[in-house]
């Protein structure tokens, strides 16, 4: 009998145990904290790492060509975009891309009758537009080719250093020298103005829209004159351009050098 009042009590003292635990995961209890004191601040640090890393991806689908057309950057992106445009991570490359054209200019073996060619695009190959694009959002905002043209009529653009090595060394080697640019032919004097005025000089044609280029993609246009150059017997070894319509399309060159960029696109 006292073993069965003894093996009674037990078990009601492990429910009562068991039903207290219980309660006290249930019932809140503020002076009992379960998660570490930084738990917040590593949690915000975890998002903000999964941000940079989206847009780090998004960032790569752009300069990789595997996105599809857009029209701004992500919101979400703003702040990633500005510290890449702003930093050193931006510069490293444009540097990378600048040398790596430049090793395979050197290779190239230059024919005796001047029609060796390299293409340039102007606007984030030449020229930087950053000053622009700081007070729109760093591509935040859609484009407005309205406030773009008062910004280019100013003719304060900055050079793209590695791009101006680049130029001068190509132009040293003995290229014949093609600038093809999306700007407006109306807008001719005061690019020549703004390029010389940061170093560029002795080129051997600026292209530009003409009245009867306007509408058109920028892949056909840029394609269209290329087409041109060749039929005129110029072999385009080289092509420099910021964006895939620079570079793609018919009547491409030997090696096309991509720049980066992630504040716009131009089919």
């Amino acid at each position: 009998m006292n073993f069965l009042r003894i093996l009674c009590l037990f078990s009601l003292f492990s429910i009562t145990f068991s039903h207290e635990t219980l309660n006290g995961h249930l019932l809140p209890r503020p002076l009992i904290l379960e998660y570490p004191e930084n738990t917040i601040e590593t949690r915000l640090k975890e998002l903000d790492e999964e941000v940079k890393l989206q847009c780090t991806s998004w960032r790569f689908a752009v300069e990789a060509n595997n996105l599809g057309p857009w029209k701004t950057i992500p919101r979400e992106c703003v702040e990633y975009v500005k510290d890449y445009m702003m930093g050193r991570g931006y510069r490293i490359d444009l540097e990378r891309v600048s040398n790596e054209a430049g090793v395979y200019a050197k290779s190239v073996e230059l024919g005796a009758d001047g029609k060796d060619a390299w293409v340039f695009d102007i606007d984030e190959t030449l020229l930087s537009n950053l000053p622009y694009y700081q007070e729109h959002g760093y591509g935040l905002e859609i484009f407005d080719q309205t406030k773009f043209d008062k910004w280019v009529e100013k003719a304060n653009a900055p050079a793209i250093e590695s791009s101006l090595k680049l130029y001068e060394e190509v132009l040293g080697l003995g290229f014949k020298v093609f600038l093809l640019t999306g700007r407006s032919e109306k807008h001719r004097s005061i690019t020549v103005e703004n390029l010389n005025h940061v170093g560029f000089r002795n080129w051997d044609e600026l292209i530009l829209r003409s009245a009867d280029d306007h509408g058109k993609l920028a892949t056909i246009f840029k394609s269209e004159k290329r087409s041109e150059m060749i039929k005129e017997g110029y072999r385009i070894h080289g092509n420099s351009g910021d964006q895939w319509s620079d570079l793609l399309g018919f009547s491409m060159s030997n090696r096309s050098f991509k720049l980066p960029n992630p504040m716009y696109y131009i089919p």
